[in-house]
This record gives structure tokens, C-alpha cells and sequence, in this order.
């Protein structure tokens, strides 16, 4: 028996994470945007913005404000995790395969495809405008999920994984459009840098170096430092260094349970004690079944299983937390109005549930999929509106898109005009298709 991963990381742990990542993630944003436009709203632009940490070594400057290390910094680990994500889903989950991926491949294509025509049409007549059209091509899986968790078992559970597949596949494509269009200057030195220590990563995979320290060491103080000086966006490093990762198993299955059941065997065996210490035989058993299960387990699921937590309940809400809070100084229909918000807006809630739609009935019609057990037309059309919630990748790529503060402002109006329109579309469709059922 071929040595394959043990590729089950819990689809309905990782589901009921996100589901309440997205409730905290909701919170938060309610109160970046409260202290933003409150009394305080100086002290929220001073925190983020002013307020500097870092160091400097030789010619290496890596002094920046505390949004900065946020957005370069922590969510590089969040790329980092999407990356592990995506090798998972690649390898052994509902992309491993050309007819389970299909759909939500084709759904996420087409759910970035008509988004950013849809923006670009309407920016058209402003260069400095249509640089955002990446913005609306992106889906906040978290807030997605977390409002589908209100319909509770209600919900197919084919109907969350379907989802949860075409939020990865569109993280994948937001992931390559930052690689390649929202990059500016590029120092080749650090690039070639960066691709040595990658190259390092990859022998130590195929050499079979499991210990996920000396990932995070190269990974992290190599690659990633690399990434930042080279001019193409750190968080990129994070993808590429998860995608070297080990994703396989170092005993095979039949193996595992053969020693596991010899190891509980003679730990039956042992007598019992009188006391409330266990023997040194018992000791030592135990000690082997944790070696055991170290060898059992794949590297690349050990550190999504550590980090996904971290992502969800810390990281994402302190992105939130600081890049939610956008000051409303002025009229807010003027910025809702703008060309960049109704962009954003349109393209969001009518460019992602067209795309989505069109795309999945394409795929269906070609024979190239087909739908999941218990999903209707009806449901995939719920869903595509649910998808148009942008927020955390969308807020992102527009601190990316515009230097102009002002645009970014606009911008996030947009992204939470048309993530909370998208919301309540989708969860009143939802809602009425499955009294229907």
C-alpha cells in the first residue's frame, strides 16, 4: 500500500470555526467603525497609522506603523494558513479531483471574472480609478459562513463545503492578482534571494525533513524578509512557503493501526499499580503511541490544525479592528455615489451572483460537474449572493489598489455597503428557499 496522506482535517471543526471567526469578525467591525467616527477617531488613526515599532540593521529598515506590520506582517500568517488551506484542498479535499473541483473552480472564475468587468466598466473613464477593479473579486469565507450558520441544520452540509471549496479557489486567484498586478517595483537581488531559500524548502520536502521549525526559520526569516525588500507583496511568501510544506504522512495507514494495536495490547498487559503512578513499561508505551501518532500525522495538517484558531479568532480581528474603521468625514451618499465605491458595490453584489450562477450552470451544462447531493439551483443561487460579503481580501487588495487615502476610504464604504447588501440578499433568498424545502 502506496504511503498516501491522511488527508482529514475536519471539514465540520473547520466550518464551525469559521462560523464563529465570522461572528467576532461582524463585532469587531462594529466597533472599529464606532471608534472611528466617535470622539476618540483620532486616537483610532493615531494607533494604526502613527504609532511606529520595528528596528533597523544595516540597510535593512524594517520600521513601519503598527497597519503596516498588520497587513505585511500578521497576514502574511493568514496567507500562510490560506496557502495550507489550498495544498489540503489540492491534495485530498473537494479540489482533488477534476469533477469535484469543477464546480467551485468554475464558480470562483466566474465569481472574479464578471466582479472586476463589471468594476473596470464603470471606472472606465478614470485611469486613476479602475486600478481598483481586483477589489470586488474577492469572498470573506468567515462572514460567509458565519452567517449561513444562523440557518443551522437547515443547512446542507454540502451546501458549506461547496462554499467553504470556491472561497479557497477564489483565494487562490486574489493570491495570483496581487502576485501580478499589484506589484509595483521589484529588486530583483531580493527576488533571486527569495528563490534560493524557496529552493531550500522544497529539498528539504523531497529529502523528507519533517520538523516544522526549520520551516518557520527559513520560511519566515528567509523567504519572507526577502519578499518585503524585494517590492512584491510578504504575503505572498506566505502561499509559497505553505506549498512547501510536507503534506504526507510518514507511516501508512495499515501500518499505524498494526503497531497502535500491538502498543494498546501490551499496555492491556501490563499489571495494574496500587498507586496513582503508572509503571515505567506503562511510561514507555505511551511514549511510543505519541511517536506514533507523530509519524501519523502530516506536517502540513499539524500546523493548519495550530494555526487556523489563531487566524480566526486573532489575527483576522485585529485586521478587522484595524482596517474596518473608516472615518466618515463628509456626506456619506457622495462616497457611496463615487465611481470606486459603485464599482465595488455592483460589482460585489450583481458581478459575483451573475458570475457565480452563469459559471456553475456552464460547468453543469458541459457535463463537467455536477451538483452536490441535496444542493439546489435555487440554494447555489443563495450562496453566490453570500459570496459578494468581501470584506477582509477585499479591504486588502484596496489598501493595495490606491495610495490616495481618501480613495481607500471610498473604497471600504463600498466593500461594507456592498458586503452587508450581499448579506441580506443572500440570507433572505436562503431563507425563503429552504422554508420551500
Amino acid at each position: 500500500m502506496k504511503n498516501k496522506p491522511i488527508t482529514h482535517f475536519g471539514i465540520k471543526r473547520f466550518i464551525n470555526e469559521q462560523t464563529i471567526g465570522g461572528i467576532i469578525l461582524i463585532l469587531t467591525t462594529i466597533i472599529a467603525l464606532y471608534w472611528s467616527n466617535s470622539s476618540f477617531h483620532e486616537s483610532y488613526h493615531s494607533l494604526w497609522h502613527d504609532f511606529k515599532v520595528g528596528f533597523v540593521w544595516g540597510k535593512i529598515d524594517l520600521v513601519a506603523s503598527l497597519h503596516h506590520w498588520i497587513n505585511d506582517g500578521l497576514m502574511a500568517i493568514f496567507f500562510f494558513t490560506v496557502g495550507l488551506e489550498i495544498k489540503r484542498e489540492i491534495i485530498g479535499g473537494e479540489l482533488n479531483s477534476l469533477k469535484k473541483a469543477s464546480l467551485p473552480i468554475f464558480a470562483a472564475i466566474g465569481g472574479m471574472i464578471i466582479p472586476a468587468l463589471i468594476y473596470a466598466f464603470i471606472s472606465i473613464s478614470n485611469p486613476e480609478y479602475i486600478k481598483g477593479w481586483g477589489i470586488p473579486m474577492a469572498t470573506d469565507i468567515a462572514f460567509a459562513l458565519g452567517l449561513m450558520a444562523m440557518f443551522g441544520k437547515r443547512i446542507n452540509i454540502n451546501l458549506k463545503i461547496f462554499l467553504t471549496a470556491l472561497a479557497i479557489a477564489d483565494d487562490l486567484g486574489a493570491v495570483m492578482v496581487i502576485a501580478f498586478f499589484y506589484t509595483e517595483t521589484i529588486v530583483m537581488a531580493e527576488l533571486i534571494s527569495a528563490s534560493i531559500f524557496l529552493a531550500i524548502l522544497i529539498a528539504a520536502n523531497l529529502m523528507g525533513v519533517r520538523r516544522t521549525i526549520f520551516y518557520a526559520i527559513v520560511g519566515f526569516a528567509g523567504v519572507w524578509v526577502a519578499f518585503m525588500l524585494s517590492g512584491v507583496h510578504a504575503t505572498i511568501a506566505g502561499v509559497l512557503i505553505a506549498f512547501t510544506i510536507p503534506a504526507r504522512t510518514k507511516i501508512d495507514e495499515n501500518k499505524f493501526m498494526s503497531k497502535l494495536d500491538n502498543l494498546l495490547t501490551a499496555f492491556k498487559k501490563e499489571p495494574p499499580t496500587n498507586d496513582k503512578l503508572l509503571s515505567a513499561k506503562q511510561v514507555k508505551i505511551l511514549s511510543d503511541i505519541e511517536e506514533l501518532n507523530d509519524e501519523a500525522h502530516t506536517p502540513l495538517q499539524k500546523l493548519e490544525h495550530a494555526l487556523h484558531p489563531i487566524v480566526i479568532f486573532f489575527i483576522l480581528p485585529v485586521f478587522a479592528l484595524a482596517n474596518a474603521g473608516v472615518h466618515i468625514d463628509g456626506s456619506i451618499i457622495e462616497m457611496v455615489l463615487h465611481p470606486i465605491s459603485l464599482g465595488i458595490i455592483f460589482g460585489l453584489i450583481l458581478g459575483k451572483s451573475i458570475g457565480i450562477s452563469i459559471f456553475s450552470h456552464l460547468v453543469v451544462k458541459l457535463k463537467l460537474a455536477i451538483l452536490p447531493e441535496g444542493i439546489t439551483w435555487k440554494q447555489i443561487y443563495g450562496v453566490s449572493f453570500l459570496a459578494g460579503i468581501g470584506f477582509t481580501m477585499s479591504m486588502f487588495i484596496a489598501d493595495l489598489a490606491f495610495t490616495d487615502s481618501h480613495h481607500i476610504e471610498i473604497a471600504k464604504v463600498g466593500i461594507i455597503a456592498a458586503s452587508l447588501c450581499s448579506a441580506i440578499i443572500g440570507m433572505v433568498w436562503l431563507g425563503i428557499t429552504l422554508q420551500k424545502k
